[in-house]
């Protein structure tokens, strides 16, 4: 009889290649860096091609980083992470459901709004951006993380480590194993396994919660899961 398999038994992950759908802003940018200064072979993808190149240049000489146009970032991806904001959310996966068919993909979209009042969550039909992303691609293992981490701090040359924790859920084992490696590839990152993707639409809230913190502090907070 085979042993049951530890929650703390991870892939090794340190070959995959990454893509980043919508990878030009601050979070894609922030975790393409960390990713590739792990080792990792990092697409940054883009409506434009020439802002991806941009983006990927920028991130810094002797990096594994290139920027292309996002079909193409897909295809050279063995896993995807989309950053694109909420608004762009929909469409793009939709028309790209053909390349990222078979490959996991990674949804770190926070669906929020700003007033006079702050930061708050917006209403999703499917109950979240993980879940639109999954009922938009059928043909992909789809997994939410990433939503609580700082931009600033990983695009920061004076951070060394982003010390936070990476809540990670999913319906598909392997998939959601295999995120939480990637996640602690980033030095002071772990990635937690924190339910099925019914449950994403509270970890995507939860963001906005963290906006009021980091204003009222002045600080860049993640979050951290005790006795684990």
């Amino acid at each position: 009889m085979a042993a049951q398999k530890s929650p703390f038994d991870l892939p090794d992950v340190s070959g995959l290649a990454v893509g980043f759908l919508g990878g030009t802003g601050d979070q894609g940018r922030g975790l393409a860096r960390r990713l590739a200064m792990a080792g990792h072979r990092v697409l940054i993808g883009s409506r434009s091609e020439q802002r991806a190149a941009a983006a990927a240049e920028g991130l810094g000489a002797g990096l594994p980083v290139r920027g292309l146009e996002n079909a193409a970032a897909t295809r050279e991806a063995d896993v995807v992470i989309a950053t694109v904001p909420w608004e762009g959310h929909r469409d793009l996966l939709a028309s790209l459901s053909g390349e990222l068919a078979g490959k996991v993909v990674v949804d770190c979209v926070n669906p929020m709004g700003f007033d006079k009042q702050g930061a708050y969550a917006l209403p999703v039909p499917e109950g979240s951006a993980a879940e639109q992303a999954a009922a938009l691609l059928p043909d992909s293992p789809v997994v939410a993380a990433f939503h609580h981490v700082s931009a600033t701090l990983l695009l920061d040359p004076e951070v060394d480590r982003v010390e936070t924790d990476v809540l990670v859920l999913g319906d598909d084992r392997e998939a959601t194993d295999l995120v939480q490696a990637l996640a602690g590839r980033i030095p002071g990152m772990r990635g937690v396994y924190a339910g099925r993707l019914r449950n994403a639409g509270q970890v995507e809230a939860l963001t906005a919660n963290l906006v009021s913190v980091n204003r009222r502090y002045k600080a860049h907070a993640g979050l951290r899961v005790t006795d684990v």
